[in-house]
């Protein structure tokens, strides 16, 4: 039976970081990641509203999770244990990142509800929702990461 994690004490690189936990997660965090950059950037910002935190979280983590996915798939890691244990950090440093302009966000949706815009409101709640599972992903991740550092 095949399984979906590397062995123990080994990173993944190359292609093999697209068919083993937690690595697996690194496109859907992509690509909810880029849905809420989108989302945020295409709705109406009035100038008391913290989307400028969302849009920060939004592109720092696609930016910086897109290059680790290239470190990774590049095996610049080498299967050092180092690199597991930032692994670890950086996926819980974003998990908190997403959760802190999640929260934001959707205090910021909930206020905007009777004056704003039917199109904006329909905007900011998928960046809404979107930003809450890219969170969702980042901790399964951090936890999955945080595992694999233990096991080297």
């Amino acid at each position: 039976m095949a399984s979906n994690a590397a062995p123990l004490g080994t990173l993944p690189s190359g292609i093999g970081i697209f068919t083993c936990l937690p690595d697996i997660f690194y496109l859907p965090e992509l690509v909810f990641g880029g849905l809420v950059w989108i989302l945020v950037a295409s709705s109406l910002v009035v100038p008391a509203n913290p989307q400028g935190w969302v849009m920060f979280v939004s592109v720092f983590c696609f930016v910086v999770t897109f290059l680790w996915m290239v470190l990774f798939a590049c095996g610049a890691h080498h299967s050092k244990p180092g690199w597991a244990a930032a692994d670890f950090v950086y996926h819980g440093i974003a998990a908190f990142f997403y959760l802190s302009a999640s929260v934001a966000l959707a205090r910021v949706t909930i206020e905007m509800k009777d004056g704003s815009i039917f199109l904006n409101y329909q905007l900011d709640i998928s960046a809404v929702v979107f930003s809450y599972v890219a969170t969702l992903l980042y901790f399964v991740h951090t936890i999955l990461s945080a595992i694999r550092w233990k096991s080297f």
